[in-house]
């Protein structure tokens, strides 16, 4: 009997133990998980039972707001704006989570940073209910719907940022999405919009060609080229052989410019190789100094993740050893394996813009709580010096040619009574498939108030015939006309 009732107190020793492990686990280990996991009901209601902040953008649009339901969930998030913002806002959703802006400043919206305000004060004593803080975008509005309505039906990506601070003004990928059916309360008509959004494609709308895709970017890298150039041995007025097609190294193959013709006949300089796009001049140069190009690429944001508030697809300059001298010659003019996103190329432009200096790109200005006090107020930082004041310069000098010039490639960007610097892009890609139609700008070369970037895919309705000073340029322009008539520079 005593050996009974000994196994029995053993057994019940051991359950015991069992049951405080697990209720020590669950309270201490796992209770941010399960606080956490969208299938805690509890956590569900708390937190839609707050009056999530709104996202403005910097001229006052709000473009995320929440509205009372009257429901169990006080709330549901709603997107004003539409398909203009999804790719900035993100999306809140029960069923989907959160991405973007509403993913990187979700503490922020729902106010729960840690920082105590006489808000929060308020609302502790007067029961008022909980607010979250409102988020205030770079973004300007004007601006936003200049960028749609300037790339049109057309498949591709549009971004514009003040070169000097780094914050974007405007950030459009085509096609979109409208978050508002991911934020529905019916589960049912959130899934239907999702699948309707193709979210398993790489290229879907849910995917954001200024940010999260990349591209071959073509001739618009020669301004990264031109700048290793200057930095190293070259100047504006470098001379170069000009030949029909470039003998490539270690190969029978030869590499031809764009117009199949030679560029100037003879010879050539530095200057009137950026001016007119000579590819041949640009594969020589990268052959010479590969190393410096890809340094300065790298510079420029290249090889490494941008900081950015919503993240970025990394834009990618390889490293060509001199067993591969052709493609040495190739990632020089933008071809090979170079990938970039137009966020990258736009802070190409405004780090030449930017006198050498890298802008940090910034998306959201500043953080405020219900009551208007400013809780957070984000400060322009640099990513460091790609290259010296002189030479930023000597390259704007040499941007200005190709948009001012007489042969120049991008005279589609030119705007009466201001000097717009600019390289146009056009980038094979596919065998088979048109190019992409590229073009980075600024402007006022004198004074830069806005850089540029824009990608039309395939060359848009002009198709096999596009080049990025035909199709991509005008698009430029109106973004710059449009920044000149809102800020009056």
């Amino acid at each position: 009997m005593q050996r009974q009732i000994r196994k029995v107190g053993i057994g019940l020793v051991f359950a015991f133990m069992a049951v405080f492990l697990q209720l020590n686990y669950v309270q201490i280990f796992a209770a941010e998980e399960i606080a956490s996991n969208n299938a805690n009901v509890r956590s569900l209601l708390r937190e839609y039972s707050i009056r999530r902040g709104d996202i403005i953008t910097l001229d006052g649009t709000r473009i995320a707001t929440s509205e009372p339901t009257g429901e169990r969930l006080k709330y549901r998030r709603t997107y004003p704006g539409g398909d203009l913002y999804g790719h900035i806002t993100g999306y809140y959703s029960l069923r989907y989570g959160t991405s973007r802006i509403e993913s990187a400043y979700n503490d922020q919206l729902l106010g729960d940073t840690g920082v105590i305000s006489m808000q929060d004060i308020q609302d502790q004593f007067l029961g008022s209910g909980e607010e979250g803080d409102d988020v205030r975008l770079t973004i300007h509005s004007r601006l936003q719907e200049a960028a749609r309505a300037a790339l049109g039906d057309n498949r591709g990506a549009v971004v514009a940022m003040d070169p000097q601070s780094g914050e974007v003004r405007a950030l459009w990928s085509n096609p979109s999405y409208d978050p508002s059916p991911l934020a529905s309360h019916n589960g049912k008509e959130a899934e239907q919009y999702w699948e309707s959004l193709d979210p398993a494609s790489p290229t879907g709308p849910l995917v954001s060609r200024a940010t999260s895709l990349g591209y071959a970017p073509g001739s618009t890298v020669k301004v990264i080229t031109t700048a290793a150039a200057l930095e190293t041995k070259y100047e504006p007025g470098s001379v170069f052989e000009d030949p029909f097609e470039l003998e490539l190294p270690q190969t029978d193959e030869t590499l031809t410019n764009f117009t199949k013709t030679a560029c100037a006949g003879g010879q050539i300089d530095l200057r009137t190789a950026l001016e007119v796009s000579c590819d041949t001049t640009f594969a020589i140069i990268g052959m010479e100094i590969p190393t410096e190009t890809r340094q300065m690429a790298e510079a420029m944001g290249f090889n490494k993740p941008i900081p950015f508030d919503i993240g970025t697809e990394v834009s990618i300059f390889p490293e060509v050893g001199e067993d591969a001298k052709p493609f040495q010659a190739y990632v020089a003019i933008g071809q090979g394996d170079v990938i970039a996103t137009p966020l990258q190329m736009a802070l190409v432009a405004a780090t030449v813009a930017n006198g050498g200096e890298v802008p940090r790109p910034q998306l959201v200005r500043e953080v405020i709580d219900p009551s208007g006090g400013i809780v957070d107020r984000i400060q322009p930082e640099t990513l460091g010096t790609a290259m010296s004041s002189e030479t930023a310069r000597e390259v704007t000098d040499m941007m200005a040619a190709v948009v001012q010039g007489d042969s120049g490639t991008g005279q589609s960007a030119q705007i009466p009574g201001v000097t717009v610097a600019g390289k146009t892009g056009t980038a094979q890609t596919v065998q088979g498939e048109n190019p992409h139609a590229w073009f980075i700008a600024f402007a006022p070369a004198e004074d830069p108030q806005l850089a540029v970037a824009v990608i039309v895919e395939s060359g848009g309705s002009v198709g096999s015939e596009a080049t990025g000073g035909v199709v991509a340029a005008p698009i430029a322009k109106q973004l710059l006309e449009a920044d000149r008539q809102i800020r009056g520079w």
